[in-house]
């Protein structure tokens, strides 16, 4: 499919499709969640319009990867705060023909004149918001490059008709809902700290609201570019050209080389068992995948039979696993083209012995005391994630970012899109929490051409061989216990899908050493219980936004989104 060929996208044929988006979801809509089963292909998205997308997609005869590519592009402009061009993020596949499960790393590099003391002053201090806000905090975008690696080795339909699809959204409009009417209120203080952001978010000084239609006539004409030209469009060319001048006047360090060296890497999924499962997640640069792995195996013995996701004993488990797992992020895992990361000893069955050992069932352990187990002589809040599977044993896992809500805050001028802010993902000094409060070290440091480090944990399973589920979500460090609490419950607890994405969620992350429970979601018997083993209890509010997609045993499928989110399922 390579020298499959690439022309404009035709308008008449894909407004209707535009029209039909603008007109089907309307601000403060709602409906009951009903589980229905698709027998040609279902997935879930964290946006209702760009669900559309992909049914519509399913619904022409386009496999599960011609789906993931249309909603990639259509979050972009229906999901700003996440849904990008100008980031980067990660996707597991199954090729349903073959069954191969491959990964495929599309995450932002460092640009070629980054240094490692880059976000530090004088005195050694990191700088405040110099790794968050405006063109220097940005990485080297690979959504586009990842999208159309996506397509060019598994798509069947035209890819200018997909790109097109998000192309005419932007140009022509859509309805904007609720949700993000309120994200975009929410920071539009941050938005007016640059102009062309502004402009585009912050039409005549006012946020955009609800009811309202907001067109993206810049971000149009960069997507049919990308329609037309493929990533040349993007990667060279006039965009290239309107990024480098944006560096230039915003004092950023991306250049036109950094652009055009840009490549998507495959890579091999890290691939553990639990229970009859077969999970395949996320490698290095994600730690995602080793994480879920290794808390998953630290809790395979014990015996949960009777007990429900919010009992205190499940949740002392599984929350002292994360703690030790998290130990071993802040010193073991990096880009594995710039470090040694130890994956096969990390996932042991001897080394999470050792590691499992540490846990006692009477009392919390200190974060203090726990250190990154030794590997010496043995041989990764604001993100997105959609699932699809189709009839084919197709299986796509696509979890991609800006790093927190509306990435730099910065939009490129001319070309609509916003800049993402993941050189906060690096370890900008060791030791030094970044704004998910996850510590780094020596392995995770800033290296030109580098992809940091991420949480993101596109993930799949199978049983018996054949496709079971594909699942991911939001949130930083909180994805990573989003995803296996999810597989917990399904093994464990035997919830159905919809429970799944709805249950109450926990999380530790060894530092700070608290145990982050979701506000009003824990009988305060529970919450007592936990503080007398001896954690450090703090509520926060709901979080994550999990999307998965389930094949049954008859290869009936459904969709569950995450009712803390926006999203909807659905399918064929």
């Amino acid at each position: 499919m390579a020298d499959r060929r690439i022309c404009h996208p035709c308008a008449s044929v894909l407004m209707a499709w535009v029209i039909l988006f603008g007109a089907t979801v309307l601000p403060g809509c709602g409906s009951l969640e009903v589980t229905r089963y698709y027998e040609r292909g279902a997935l879930a998205t964290s946006a209702p319009i760009a669900t559309e997308v992909g049914k519509q997609v399913l619904a022409r005869g386009g496999n599960a990867f011609d789906a993931a590519v249309a909603v990639g592009f259509a979050l972009a402009v229906v999901h700003p705060t996440a849904g990008n061009i100008g980031g980067g993020g990660f996707a597991v596949i199954r090729e349903g023909a073959t069954g191969q499960i491959r990964a495929l790393d599309f995450r932002e590099t460092a640009p070629g004149a980054a240094f490692e003391t880059m976000y530090l002053d004088s005195t050694g201090s990191v700088v405040a918001g110099a790794s968050t806000v405006g063109a220097r905090a940005a990485g080297v975008p690979g959504t586009v490059a990842g999208l159309f690696e996506l397509w060019q080795k598994h798509g069947t339909m035209p890819w200018e008709e997909l790109v097109g699809m998000a192309a005419i959204l932007a140009d022509t409009g859509f309805i904007v809902d609720n949700s993000l009417a309120d994200n975009i209120s929410s920071y539009a203080a941050e938005l007016r700290a640059f102009e062309p952001t502004a402009r585009q978010f912050l039409p005549g000084g006012d946020p955009v609201r609800a009811g309202e239609r907001l067109t993206q006539k810049d971000l149009a004409k960069t997507l049919f570019l990308i329609a037309a030209e493929g990533p040349n469009g993007f990667y060279t060319g006039k965009t290239a050209q309107r990024i480098e001048e944006c560096m230039t006047a915003y004092g950023g360090l991306i250049t036109a080389d950094d652009l055009a060296g840009y490549k998507a890497v495959w890579r091999e999924p890290v691939h553990f068992k639990f229970d009859s499962l077969d999970i395949y997640s996320m490698p290095p640069p994600s730690s995602g995948g080793l994480l879920i792995g290794q808390i998953l195996k630290i809790l395979e013995p014990f015996n949960f039979s009777g007990m429900t996701p919010k009992s205190p004993k499940y949740i002392h488990l599984f929350c002292e696993a994360s703690r030790l797992a998290f130990a071993d992020r802040s010193m073991h895992l990096a880009d594995p083209d710039f470090y040694g990361v130890p994956v096969e000893v990390l996932l042991a069955d001897s080394y999470i012995r050792t590691r499992r050992g540490m846990i006692s069932g009477d009392h919390a352990l200190l974060s203090s005391d726990v250190a990154p187990g030794d590997v010496a002589g043995q041989e990764s809040d604001q993100t997105t994630h959609y699932s699809v599977c189709d009839s084919d044993g197709n299986m796509v896992a696509v979890t991609y970012t800006l790093n927190s809500s509306f990435g730099s805050l910065l939009v490129v001028d001319g070309a609509g899109f916003l800049l993402n802010n993941e050189m906060d993902d690096f370890s900008l000094k060791p030791g030094e929490p970044n704004i998910y409060g996850l510590i780094g070290d020596e392995a995770n440091k800033i290296q030109p051409g580098k992809r940091m480090l991420s949480s993101m944990s596109p993930t799949l399973i199978l049983k018996n061989g054949q496709p079971l589920m594909a699942l991911g979500a939001p949130g930083g460090g909180k994805i990573i216990t989003t995803v296996a609490q999810a597989i917990m419950s399904f093994s464990r607890f035997r919830l159905s899908p919809g429970e799944t994405v709805t249950q109450a969620r926990v999380h530790h992350q060894w530092l700070p050493d608290l145990l982050y429970l979701e506000r009003g979601a824990f009988d305060i018997d529970v919450i007592q219980e936990l503080i007398r083993l001896g954690h450090i209890v703090e509520e926060r509010e709901p979080y994550s936004d999990l999307q998965l997609v389930y094949v049954g045993p008859d290869g009936l499928m459904t969709g569950a989104s995450d009712p803390r989110g926006r999203g909807t399922s659905g399918g064929i």
